[in-house]
């Protein structure tokens, strides 16, 4: 809870802190230097996960880890005509389950929490047009949190705890925003983050068990914005 509460007044600052340009004319179109775009977005977060194996014990086991839906937010802050900030702020629940052998009949091993704030730098190729395509790059960092052992991997091996560590990486995106009015746009967007984890578990019966997880999944939104 600590994690996300800090996580809003992270964005309410950003949002609040930039100097947003007066709105001499609200009726004009597109976006300039001061603007700030407050946009929310439904996702669909889909790992492309490559895993190690489950060391020591299965070594030849590999995990998948399932997609995910959720809202999300996100603020822009347009440091010049065609230059600008966003931070995106979601948080989604993923599963990681066996796919062959003793884990794999298994299933579901278990389940986390997982907040990805990523911040991007974005050029805004159309800046005054109705339609007004940008590409972006930027930092992602991301938690793990809430991380849980299933029912079936505890009636297995015991009692278990489970950590994932905490990972840094790099993000890149594309999208487009499309005027509804003068002030409000849908927009589509597309993000690919890289996101790298070790899972940690401590059984009863096994001892402890690891595995490197690499996520990197794509980040596929569609939603509403609004010009500040």
């Amino acid at each position: 809870m600590m994690i996300k509460f800090t996580l809003c007044a992270a964005v309410a600052t950003f949002v609040l802190s930039a100097p947003v340009a007066a709105q001499s004319d609200p009726g004009r179109v597109g976006v300039q230097r001061g603007d700030v775009l407050l946009r929310l977005r439904g996702i669909v977060v889909a790992p492309n996960e490559r895993s190690s194996g489950i060391v020591p014990t299965f070594p030849t086991e590999r995990a998948s880890v399932n997609n995910s839906v959720m809202p999300e937010i996100d603020v822009t802050y347009m440091a010049t005509d065609r230059i600008g900030f966003e931070l995106i702020a979601a948080t989604t629940k993923h599963d990681a389950s066996g796919v062959t052998g003793t884990t794999g009949s298994i299933g579901k091993l278990a389940s986390t929490w997982v907040l990805p704030p990523t911040l991007t730098a974005q050029y805004h190729f159309n800046p005054t047009g109705h339609v007004r395509p940008y590409v972006g790059a930027g930092v992602n960092y991301t938690v793990f949190w809430n991380e849980k052992a299933s029912d079936g991997l505890e009636a297995a091996v015991g009692a278990t705890r489970v950590r994932m560590s905490d990972s840094w990486g790099l993000a890149a995106q594309i999208g487009v925003d499309i005027d509804v009015t003068p002030r409000m746009f849908v927009n589509f967007d597309v993000k690919y983050i890289d996101i790298d984890t070790t899972a940690r578990l401590r059984t009863t019966a096994i001892g402890e068990q690891s595995l490197r997880l690499h996520l990197d999944p794509l980040v596929v939104g569609a939603g509403v914005g609004l010009r500040l």
